[in-house]
């Protein structure tokens, strides 16, 4: 099945293992699970970071699934060659010229990301427990969970597969439910100071014209 081995670009776990270990520390750094509810959404994006970084490294399962699918009608020679385990490149053409834009988008996106958690972590932990309307909180109310988001978009840009883009709105739906729980403690926290606040502020996305 794999044709020439030295063609199979895949199965080096090490790189499953070392890219998984470092977003899981970045995520950690900033979003520390403390109650079981945190835990349990940071479950599905460790199962998100996984399954992405076993099939860009490790097993290309979607591969094996549209070219089983496609046949001869898939759009390369080679399909298990990693250069051939873009899925953006492979099916829609372009090349090495589209692999640099996909590449600067998707990381833009992760950085992005990273940069909105550290930003969100900094002012929730300089607040000593008062209530954060300023900054980042201004705009959204989640922003750590919106960094999150972008984060694993980036990835899904950078690499995607099948798994990983029926697993993204589980892990949206996820942080969902845990910002809504956590409204509600806020809500009983803070009052009416928090009820005209979440009224203003929009949960994950801002509004673009800027009127909060």
């Amino acid at each position: 099945m794999h044709g020439d081995a030295v063609g199979y670009g895949y199965g080096f776990w090490s790189l499953v293992v070392v890219n998984v270990l470092f977003f899981l520390f970045f995520i950690l750094s900033f979003l520390a699970p403390v109650k079981r509810r945190e835990w349990r959404s940071l479950g599905v994006t460790t199962a998100f970071i996984i399954a992405l970084f076993t099939e860009m490294y490790g097993f290309p399962l979607t591969i094996y699934i549209l070219t089983a699918l496609l046949g001869a009608k898939y759009p390369s020679l080679n399909p298990f060659s990693h250069e051939s385990g873009h899925l953006w490149v492979t099916l829609f053409g372009g090349g090495p010229a589209m692999l640099m834009y996909i590449h600067l988008v998707s990381n833009g996106l992760m950085i992005a990301g990273f940069l909105i958690m550290g930003a969100g972590w900094k002012q929730v932990h300089g607040a000593g427990g008062e209530l954060v309307t300023t900054g980042l909180y201004s705009r959204v109310r989640h922003p750590q969970y919106s960094g999150l988001l972008l984060v694993t978009i980036g990835l899904l840009v950078q690499w995607p597969t099948i798994i990983t883009a029926v697993m993204w709105p589980v892990l949206a739906f996820a942080y969902y439910r845990l910002a809504k729980k956590e409204e509600a403690e806020m809500e009983k926290e803070f009052g009416e100071a928090y009820r005209k606040y979440r009224e203003k502020v929009p949960m994950f996305i801002p509004r673009i014209s800027g009127n909060a």
